[in-house]
């Protein structure tokens, strides 16, 4: 089974680092989020890439201030199809930004910083600022 990112229905088992922003979009409780022109939903894609940042605690619409985690989140629901020990990525396809994928982004320009792990086909640990921030060259 291929891993799946719902982006619906995220359970936070554990989460540190917990703070609050004022959103620029649209986001959905465990979406990854990071800041350009404004706190949104992260994405790897060349010319507009939004490095991750933290994890949405819960959802909310652009405007409003919600709490997020900036260190390790302990996350289910989500996910499903997940290899125990394979790195988790931002995703860097157009519409599927806030999701995570399972496989590095490849197009040059696109960015690659690993921002988690799969501990089971359904949990992941988040950890959005435990790596620098990288690009395909």
């Amino acid at each position: 089974m291929a891993f799946v990112d719902a982006e619906s229905g995220a359970i936070l088992y554990e989460k540190e680092g917990e703070g609050t922003i004022v959103l620029a979009g649209t986001v959905t409780k465990g979406d990854i989020l990071g800041y350009s022109a404004g706190w949104k939903i992260a994405i790897a894609t060349t010319g507009g890439v939004v490095q991750a940042r933290c994890v949405a605690g819960e959802d909310g619409v652009s405007g409003q201030r919600i709490v997020v985690y900036f260190d390790r989140v302990v996350m289910g629901g989500r996910f499903s199809g997940g290899t125990a020990g394979a790195a988790l990525y931002v995703a860097e396809a157009s519409g599927e930004d806030g999701h995570y994928i399972e496989t590095a982004p490849s197009t040059s320009g696109d960015a690659t910083k690993k921002i988690g792990y799969m501990v089971s086909a359904s949990i992941g640990v988040i950890t959005p600022l435990y790596a620098d921030d990288s690009t395909v060259a």
